[in-house]
Parts: structure tokens; sequence; C-alpha cells
């Protein structure tokens, strides 16, 4: 239970932690409320998860680290996901 709560902490002073909550909050509520009863709108937390994505982008660029995610194709140099 201690790990917990450090981790939890140690998440919490992230730049995109709220944006983070929000958007986990959001994934948890559709789908146990819509996913887990055959509701399949892929519109839902879409605005939450946009915004906790370019947080991150923003927070990696800011750290010089966006650099590692472009050498394995995981975001193109617009922070853009290439999926």
């Amino acid at each position: 239970m201690r790990e917990k709560k450090a981790s939890k902490s140690i998440s919490s002073t992230s730049a995109c932690a709220p944006l983070r909550d929000a958007y986990h909050n959001c994934f948890n509520r559709w789908y146990a409320e819509k996913f887990m009863k055959g509701h399949w709108d892929k519109q839902e937390c879409v605005s939450e998860w946009q915004k906790y994505r370019a947080c991150l982008s923003q927070h990696l660029e800011d750290k010089h680290l966006i650099r590692f995610l472009q050498a394995e194709g995981i975001v193109q140099d617009s922070g853009v996901t290439s999926q």
C-alpha cells in the first residue's frame, strides 16, 4: 500500500497530471458505463485525450526527449502520432 501512495505522489507532480487524471476518469467512466454495456461510441474522451497528449508532447519536447520517440517512429516531428 505504501508503494502505491509513493508512486501517486510522484506522478501527481507531473506537469500533465491533472490532464492525465481527467482523461483516466473519463475513460474509466466510459468503460464502465458504456463500453461494458455494448455502447461503442469512439468519440468519448477525445477532447481529454488530445489535451493530455499535447501536454505530454510539449513536456517531452521541453526536456529534449521527444527525439527518442521520433527515432522510433512513435511520433512525427509535429508531435502527432504516426498511427
